[in-house]
C-alpha cells in the first residue's frame, strides 16, 4: 500500500501494493507552496512514511493541539471565536521523511516540522492550497484513510500531476517527450516511434508544476501498455510510478483482466513492482533488448 500526493492537482491517492487505485481525495496543502526548510510553512516534497497515527476512536471534529485532544469539539461557533487558529481535527497521520538531506534530519526534517495529514473544519476549501505546511483533508476522508493505511505506509509528495486522455488531447505533449527519450536519447528511428496505435489508445501524461510535459505512456485497446518515457531530469522522482498507476487505473475502469507490455530489459524490475511477470526470452525491438511481461488483474 502507498499514498501519492500531487501538489499541482491537490489530490491524495491511495494505491494497493500492485499500483491499483483504492481511493482518491481532494486535499489542501501549503499556501506557501512546496519546500522543506523549517519555518517555511511549505509542504515538503519527496518520499515519506506514516511514522505515527494519532486519534483512533476520537469523535469527528475532535480538536488536537500537540497531538493531544484539547477536550473541544469543533463547531462553527468555536471557529468564529478563534478565527486565527490552525485547526487540526479528528485524526492525525504524522509524516517522517526518508531522504536524508532532502526531508530528513537537519533543517529539513519533516517529522520535526510536525507535518501531518489531518482533518479540518468542513468549511475549509479542498482542492486549493491553504495550509501552513500540513496536508488538510475532510474529516470523513481522514477517518477513512486512517483506517486503511497502516503505520509506515509510503507517502510520496510530488510536484507533478498525471492526466489521462486521447491522442487528440495529449498527443502533441506526449510526442515531445517520446521524441526526446526514444529518438534523441535512445536512437529509435523516428518513422517507427509514432505508429497507428497512438490514435485508438488511451494516454497518460505527466506535467510539472508549470505544466510542461515530463513523462508519458499509453494503453492500447488490446490491453498492452507501451511507450513509457520519462525525461532524464525527472527520473527517480516517482514519475514512472505515477504513470503506471494511471494506466492501471484506466485498464481497471475498462475491465481488463490481463495487461501486457514489452519491457526494455533494464526496466523489468520496475514493472515487476507492479505485478508484471516476465515471459520467454529476450528479443530485439528497435535495436534494444526487450522482454515480454504480463500482469493478471
Amino acid at each position: 500500500m502507498r499514498i501519492r500526493i500531487s501538489l499541482p492537482r491537490q489530490s491524495l491517492e491511495l494505491f494497493d501494493a500492485r499500483g491499483g487505485l483504492l481511493r482518491r481525495y481532494a486535499i489542501s496543502t501549503a499556501r506557501n507552496g512546496a519546500g522543506e526548510l523549517s519555518g517555511s510553512n511549505c509542504t515538503p516534497r519527496g518520499r515519506h512514511i506514516i511514522r505515527a497515527k494519532v486519534g483512533a476512536g476520537a469523535p469527528p471534529n475532535t480538536v488536537f493541539r500537540g497531538r493531544r485532544p484539547t477536550g473541544e469539539i469543533w463547531t462553527p461557533e468555536l471557529g468564529a471565536a478563534f478565527p486565527g487558529r490552525d485547526w487540526i481535527l479528528t485524526r492525525i497521520l504524522w509524516l517522517s521523511g526518508t531522504q536524508t538531506g532532502r526531508n530528513r534530519l537537519g533543517t529539513v526534517d519533516t517529522m520535526r516540522r510536525y507535518i501531518y495529514l489531518h482533518g479540518s473544519p468542513d468549511s475549509v476549501a479542498m482542492g486549493t492550497p491553504g495550509s501552513i505546511g500540513c496536508v488538510r483533508m475532510r474529516n470523513a476522508d481522514i477517518v477513512e484513510l486512517f483506517d486503511l493505511a497502516p503505520p509506515y505506509t509510503r507517502v510520496d509528495i510530488d510536484e507533478f500531476a498525471v492526466e489521462a486522455g486521447s491522442w487528440a488531447e495529449l498527443g502533441a505533449a506526449a510526442r515531445a517527450v517520446r521524441e526526446a527519450v526514444f529518438v534523441v536519447e535512445q536512437g529509435v528511428p523516428r518513422d517507427i516511434e509514432l505508429d497507428a496505435n497512438d490514435a485508438p489508445s488511451r494516454h497518460a501524461l505527466a506535467r510539472d508544476a508549470a505544466g510542461h510535459p515530463i513523462g508519458t505512456g499509453r494503453l492500447l485497446p488490446d490491453g498492452h501498455i507501451g511507450r513509457m518515457a520519462v525525461l532524464p531530469a525527472w527520473r527517480g522522482l516517482g514519475v514512472g510510478n505515477a504513470l503506471m498507476e494511471r494506466l492501471i487505473e484506466l485498464a481497471a475502469a475498462r475491465g481488463e483482466q490481463t495487461l501486457a507490455l514489452n519491457a526494455q530489459v533494464q526496466a523489468c524490475t520496475f514493472y515487476e513492482g507492479f505485478g508484471f511477470v516476465a515471459e520467454g526470452k529476450d528479443f530485439i525491438e528497435a535495436g534494444i533488448a526487450h522482454r515480454a511481461m504480463t500482469r493478471s488483474a
